[in-house]
């Protein structure tokens, strides 16, 4: 786990705890419009699309043309789906509920 090394990090439980406080989506909105830059957003945006394309069966050409990402982009969300933390299907599966 990349985070691992940080998770004594105060500043970074402290905007995780954070996160989790948030309850609209008009909250989520407000938050990360202060929090980071339009680009930021879209990038983290775009990684979770990739992931949920992936998942679906999508080649790494649908994905580039449809997301817009670069094969990098998608090789290593592809890394993360295959042999990371799970945080990707955590949250899709979630989401598909």
């Amino acid at each position: 786990m990349q985070l691992d090394k940080l998770r004594g990090d105060k500043t970074l439980q402290q905007l995780f705890e954070g996160i989790l406080q948030l309850k609209t989506l008009e909250e989520c909105y407000q938050f990360f419009d202060d929090l980071a830059t339009v680009n930021e957003i879209q990038s983290l945006a775009q990684r979770l699309e990739v992931a949920r394309m992936l998942r679906k069966g999508f080649t790494y050409s649908q994905i580039e043309a449809e997301t817009g990402a670069s094969t990098a982009t998608i090789s290593r969300v592809k890394r993360c789906l295959n042999y990371g933390t799970e945080g990707y299907n955590l949250i899709l599966d979630r989401l598909n509920k």
